[in-house]
């Protein structure tokens, strides 16, 4: 079974589609999707598929049809991905089934969940299973890039009137020991994500030749602002619920004083914070607001004083400070500079999902069936999904990909060498028909 998966997983990684901004060409894309009907024939046989230059929504029709403000299950991943450069071990685009494992662009990032999910829709779907209410699918061409893909999907729908209980996207994995000290395997189940936005920080002046530099120049002062932000900490750092209820799940597993200030965070918050920002820039991030500055440019030519320079920061705001909060608190900081600040994309601000509501409890079940020991948490996102387009029409967005994972792994995404385990496959597979056949 495990290499029929493996054989099957790897023809999606074997085409390529990587997205890039502006473009035009969507055969590719296509291409993709017919081989999608190639490979799950018998589900796509059934559903009612529709086409959004490229990205797609499946609809599974259930011996009920309820209401469009009454619909239950969405299941999304994307099948888009990042370019690969570098050198790799096996070519990124050959899908190579090799030392145990899937190897290429998208096996993990995100054409392993979306491959599971569709072959256990498959599988039921040719064992004569009919869902009692319809189940959708989504898949986007776009994610990679912030595009229009599932934002366009989510507003027709909305516009439509349809509403679900739960929205199942990409997201955390199964991890050994996720923080230092928690001895064990976890489903890191997002329940929400840092909003993202890009501004851009602009410093002015009369220019001039490079022979007689005045001092504070644009450059300068642009580097100063990036210099004071990156020593200082001018986002408010804070344990939100859902990290505290983490923290909470994390401290049976856990030893000493740790496993105690775990287990009361709002005692032991101020510890606890100056840990986890000393930990890692990951674990920081779960904390408060960051940004990192991304781009810059200055004058084009080597020996001119530009009259304008900027450099643009994507900021990641946490839901415990917001978007105007955030923005307000940098913009504070820039102006120190005579930097005028605009902001290039607001980004979107993402509900958090209550985990001790149906739609969590049911992916909780589904784990603990599927993976007996792993225990689940919920987690905030610090990267970005399009499923935070989905909040819009509904109040239960999750986001998890049911795969055992090391941390080699988790890092070879959107890098070198990004794999899958043959032996991940078949648990994905029966979680996801778990979440079918019983939502």
């Amino acid at each position: 079974m495990k290499e029929r998966y493996a054989e099957s997983l790897s023809k999606l990684i074997q085409k390529e589609t990587i997205s890039k901004v502006g473009q035009e060409d969507l055969t590719k894309f296509y291409d993709f999707v017919e081989i999608l009907k190639e490979v799950f024939p018998t589900l796509f046989n059934i559903c009612e598929v529709t086409d959004y230059d490229g990205s797609i929504l499946m609809r599974w029709p259930g011996k009920i049809t309820p209401e469009p403000a009454s619909q239950g299950l969405l299941l999304m991943n994307h099948y888009d991905v990042v370019e690969a450069t570098g050198e790799w071990k096996y070519p990124p685009f050959s899908g190579e089934i090799a030392e145990g494992k899937v190897w290429g662009r998208g096996t993990l990032d995100d054409k392993g969940p979306l491959w599971a999910m569709l072959q256990a829709a498959e599988e039921l779907a040719e064992n004569g299973f009919v869902p009692e209410r319809d189940i959708w699918f989504e898949s986007a061409c776009t994610e990679e890039i912030a595009g229009t893909g599932a934002v366009t999907i989510a507003e027709d729908l909305y516009q439509k009137g349809y509403r679900f209980e739960m929205v199942l996207d990409e997201g955390g994995f199964i991890l050994s020991e996720p923080i230092s000290g928690a001895k064990g395997d976890f489903a890191m189940i997002g329940v929400g994500e840092k909003g993202c936005a890009d501004l851009k920080f602009i410093a002015r002046s009369s220019g001039g030749h490079a022979s007689a530099p005045p001092r504070n120049t644009p450059l300068v002062r642009l580097g100063k602002f990036m210099s004071y932000v990156d020593r200082n900490e001018i986002f408010d750092v804070e344990l939100s619920p859902a990290i505290r209820e983490m923290l909470r799940r994390f401290a049976p597993y856990m030893e000493g004083i740790t496993a105690k200030a775990m287990a009361q965070s709002d005692k032991y918050a101020p510890i606890i914070k100056r840990v986890i920002g000393k930990s890692s820039p990951k674990a920081a991030a779960l904390t408060k607001t960051t940004v990192a500055f991304t781009r810059a440019q200055g004058s084009g030519g080597n020996n001119v004083i530009p009259e304008e320079a900027y450099v643009v920061g994507n900021l990641r705001f946490s839901h415990h400070q917001g978007r105007e909060s955030s923005f307000d608190a940098i913009r504070k900081v820039a102006s120190r500079y005579k930097l005028e600040m605009e902001v290039l994309d607001p980004g979107n601000e993402s509900p958090i999902t209550d985990w001790n509501g149906r739609a969590f409890k049911m992916v909780e079940k589904a784990v603990s069936e599927v993976f007996p020991g792993v225990e689940t948490t919920p987690y905030i996102m610090t990267g970005g999904s399009d499923s935070r387009f989905m909040s819009i029409i509904s109040d239960n967005c999750i986001r998890f990909a049911p795969f055992r994972t090391s941390d080699e792994q988790v890092s070879s995404i959107h890098g070198l060498n990004e794999n899958i385990d043959v032996d991940s496959l078949e648990p994905a597979v029966m979680f996801y028909k778990y979440l079918i056949a019983n939502f």
